[in-house]
């Protein structure tokens, strides 16, 4: 009994296999029998050509299963097959090459090598290219036949206008083109109008200096810091000033106007950066803080803005601008060294000592940057520059060594104003004069001198008491003494701290005042 190819069957175990199915059967129609005659192979032959079966259907001889090949229909032969008057002709014959028909029809066209893959009893064979190569010669070539000549307005109108109302045409058009050309310019003129007669600004560099950076900085405060000359007899001297009111009031170090106001033939002249020379007159001076204000009449000076030197901290980035040496608007740049040092010097006037709480700076500072401007990094005014420490040679001449000193700008505007009001200023007093003590059981200021009536001999001190401190400051020198007491106002009640025999007293001082006006 045969086994079913389409029913499961179980495979061998030893191969692993499982049930699988049989291969479905080939399925294979009749063959049709004139399909086959028409496309089948003659009997015997194998290959793609047969020679020997060709030379017999030449001759009429049938195939052993008949005819290859029925005739064509009729309709076919005669619309495809060659006609009686083409005998002889193959296809694609040059034109002119009539006479030699018979011999190409003859000639393989292959060439002698042959063409393994053509059939060689194919009745169809590729001739010669139907175009025949150019001649050399220009006179040999065929002349084209030239056409008709056309006139423009032919061309143009396609000859359905005469040719005076084609002038005309073009006449219109040209006058038409004209007066738009014209209104086009008119309203282009008239529309530059603002822009007639203007001189441009010259383009500065592609350089982008944004807010906060040094050059940006510099730029909006040069224009405020003025060189200050002094001119007595064949002397004279240099310094530098801050604009600090628009009406032309100019915030300077007393030691650069005080020559001028020992001669009263002296002159004194401020300097814009701009090349601007205006006569100043003084207004008022201070010698105890080394601060002036001079006063210029100019028109719309430009004014520094006012900073707060309360809020500097060491290591803070400062800019100086001054006039060192009579080099106007010198820029040097540094940081805060230190806040709060007291500073002590001798005045120009000789009416006492300079002392006041300094902000150092290692920014550059020369003679001639007195009086110029301290600034922040966002351009406010935070010192006026006043004074260095040098190292001196032989010759009694010295540099910066990084050692600068401005006045701090919360007490310089405070003075400024009281200047630019009265012409003078009131300084709280204490009454005493002291010098720096370093001992092992106390440092401060000892006192060597009590003012009869001041407010120290008021309070009860005494010779030899050292002072230790003054309000929330603590006194370590007497410099520091005095501007502890400045930090204070005239008839304000102050505590002070003193060790007297070893023994530390606190009492009440009500300060006095410098002013013989004002009183003690």
């Amino acid at each position: 009994m045969s086994e079913n190819p389409y029913e499961p069957r179980r495979g061998d175990p030893a191969r692993g296999g499982g049930p699988r199915l049989q291969p479905r059967g080939l399925d294979r129609p009749p063959v049709d029998p004139q399909a086959a005659e028409v496309f089948g192979r003659p009997a015997g032959v194998t290959g793609s050509f047969d020679d020997e079966q060709r030379r017999r259907s030449a001759q009429g001889v049938q195939h052993a299963g008949g005819t290859r090949g029925a005739a064509p229909p009729p309709a076919l032969t005669e619309a495809f097959g060659r006609s009686p008057e083409d005998a002889g002709v193959i296809l694609q014959r040059p034109p002119g090459d009539d006479e030699q028909a018979d011999d190409d029809a003859e000639k393989p066209l292959w060439g002698e090598q042959g063409d393994p893959w053509r059939d060689p009893g194919a009745p169809v064979a590729l001739s010669e290219p139907a175009l025949r190569d150019e001649p050399e010669d220009d006179d040999e070539k065929p002349q084209r036949r030239r056409g008709v000549a056309l006139s423009l307005t032919e061309v143009v109108l396609g000859g359905r206008l005469r040719r005076s109302s084609a002038v005309i045409c073009a006449v219109v058009v040209l006058l038409v083109g004209a007066l738009g050309g014209f209104v086009g310019w008119y309203i282009a003129d008239q529309g530059n109008e603002l822009g007639k007669d203007v001189t441009l600004a010259q383009i500065g560099s592609g350089k982008q200096r944004p807010p906060g950076s040094v050059a940006k900085t510099v730029e909006e405060v040069v224009p405020a810091v003025v060189s200050i000359e002094i001119q007595s007899g064949s002397g004279g001297g240099f310094g530098s000033g801050v604009v600090i009111e628009e009406d032309g009031y100019i915030l300077t170090n007393d030691h650069v106007v005080a020559p001028a106001a020992e001669n009263s033939q002296a002159k004194l002249t401020a300097v814009f950066t701009d090349g601007t020379r205006a006569p100043a007159k003084i207004v008022g001076r201070d010698p105890k803080t080394d601060l002036a204000v001079i006063k210029v009449n100019v028109r719309n000076p430009t004014v520094i803005q006012i900073g707060k030197s309360a809020d500097l901290a060491p290591g803070d980035p400062v800019i100086a601008v001054g006039s060192p040496f009579g080099l106007e608007n010198t820029v040097t740049v540094g940081v805060v060294s230190a806040v709060n040092r007291p500073i002590s010097a001798p005045s120009e006037s000789g009416e006492g000592t300079v002392v006041y709480d300094a902000i150092q700076t290692d920014a550059a500072i020369n003679p001639g940057n007195s009086g110029g401007a301290l600034v922040d990094s966002r351009g406010a005014l935070v010192g006026i520059n006043s004074l260095i420490r040098t190292v001196t040679n032989e010759r009694q001449e010295g540099g910066s060594i990084g050692l600068g000193f401005a006045i701090p700008v919360d007490q310089a505007i405070e003075i400024a104003e009281s200047l630019m009001r009265n012409g003078k200023v009131a300084h709280p007093e204490l009454g005493v004069q002291a010098a720096s003590v370093a001992a092992n059981t106390s440092e401060g200021a000892r006192v060597q001198n009590v003012v009869p009536g001041s407010a120290a001999a008021r309070a009860g001190i005494k010779e030899g008491d050292v002072i230790i401190r003054v309000g929330e400051r603590m006194v370590r020198n007497a410099a520091e003494l005095t501007v502890a007491v400045r930090a204070h106002d005239v008839g304000q009640q102050v505590p002070v701290k003193l060790v007297r025999e070893g023994r530390e007293i606190v009492t009440t001082v009500k300060l006095g005042s410098d002013d013989p006006d004002t009183g003690r």
